[in-house]
């Protein structure tokens, strides 16, 4: 375990009726909001009338900001600048999941950059302040509530990278999980996956005395992996979704990885394969990790058999680490398959005619993933295996 220095900003509220609290929230920071939100579930649920009552009874100016997409695109993050610097905006409030989470961070840091906000996801720029936002979310998957982290993609140049800075914490967010419960079952799926692989992509790194911070990532995902079936056989289960709810949040906002740093190479390959397809980032991660873990189990396969034994059931007796590590891997997949998960790119309709531009998108910044560097020849394994 490595020395390190923790500090979280963000002020979580949590549970049922808790919106409310935008009321106490929001004039700390100002009259100008810019509310921020996806393709308008929130106005179908009833969640944006009583946002919209909310902000009007403490007197706000409000503006919006509709359509952020489900990867979202810095097309849309330079409209959200464009208001929040020609309408002097003091907050931003992103009402959704993590997609307009991630799109209203960059909106928060671009509104104080003098240049196009895309230089700060490529790292030409450096976001040494951003505008206050919070967050109201309906979606259990990325975490973004709780983490100054951010994923946006360029269309235009079939790019998507994940960036991120100190200033771009959300100030408080709200999660009730009485606003998850209209989110469809793929989407819940997804985010399930989403939330595991954070996990997973703590679990795999080279540190060593980490036997705590084990145990939180092993306790997580058997939570999850005892919710999940429950929570799909009843979609608006209060008590499942809370708890699908919580997890998510507590998968990526520090917590688990005090002390040592994840591999995160997964995420790089996903990110550039739906940098150029759009597939769901929960689809895309179900297909590709197991096919991660078989292709880097020999670099500790300790570590996979640790994980095989504790989360997945795995006898180990008679079998050596590699052989239990597979087998753990293979329950993995079984169980993301269980649940309806997709399991290999032709799902999507990805054959083989963009893989060597999906490997020159991952390879953008170099070799990557801290517990296996990957080369390009290692990306494009891992690709064609998962087709």
């Amino acid at each position: 375990m490595q020395n390190f220095i923790f500090q979280n900003p963000v002020k979580l509220i949590f549970g049922k009726g808790q919106l409310e609290q935008l009321k106490v929230e929001i004039p700390r920071y100002g009259k100008k909001v810019l509310l921020v939100y996806g393709g308008g579930s929130i106005k179908r649920t009833g969640l944006y009338d009583q946002v919209i009552a909310i902000l009007n009874e403490i007197g706000a100016q409000v503006f919006e900001l509709a359509g952020v997409e489900p990867n979202p695109r810095v097309s849309t993050a330079r409209k959200g600048v464009d208001i929040c610097k020609r309408e002097g905006i003091e907050f931003i409030l992103a009402v959704g999941g993590g997609s307009v989470i991630d799109c209203s961070k960059l909106i928060a840091a671009g509104a104080k950059y003098d240049g196009d906000p895309w230089d700060i996801v490529i790292k030409k720029a450096v976001a040494k302040e951003a505008l206050p936002f919070g967050t109201v979310l309906t979606l259990a998957a990325t975490g973004s509530e709780m983490n100054a982290g951010s994923v946006i993609t360029n269309w235009e140049t079939k790019e998507k990278y994940g960036w991120g800075s100190p200033v771009t914490f959300p100030k408080f967010s709200i999660l009730d999980p009485v606003y998850t419960f209209t989110v469809p079952r793929d989407q819940t799926i997804y985010g399930i996956v989403d939330m595991m692989s954070h996990v997973l992509e703590h679990y795999f790194h080279l540190e060593e005395n980490t036997d705590f911070q084990d145990r939180m990532c092993e306790s997580l995902l058997l939570t999850v992996m005892e919710t999940a079936p429950k929570l799909l056989e009843d979609l608006e289960n209060y008590e499942h979704r809370k708890t699908i709810l919580y997890c998510g949040t507590m998968a990526l906002n520090g917590i688990l990885n005090m002390g040592y740093r994840g591999d995160w190479a997964t995420h790089n390959l996903e990110h550039a394969v739906s940098a150029v397809y759009d597939i769901p980032h929960g689809g895309g991660l179900a297909i590709l990790f197991p096919h991660w873990m078989e292709h880097t189990l020999h670099v500790k396969p300790e570590r996979f058999k640790q994980l095989a034994v504790r989360v997945f059931g795995v006898n180990p007796e008679g079998k050596t680490a590699e052989e239990v590590g597979l087998e753990g891997i293979r329950k993995l997949r079984e169980f993301w398959n269980q649940i309806g998960a997709p399991s290999r790119l032709a799902d999507y309709d990805i054959d083989d005619s963009n893989i060597d531009l999906m490997a020159d998108r991952a390879m953008a910044n170099g070799e990557f993933g801290n517990f296996k560097k990957l080369n390009r020849d290692d990306c494009l394994a891992i690709y064609r295996a998962s087709l």
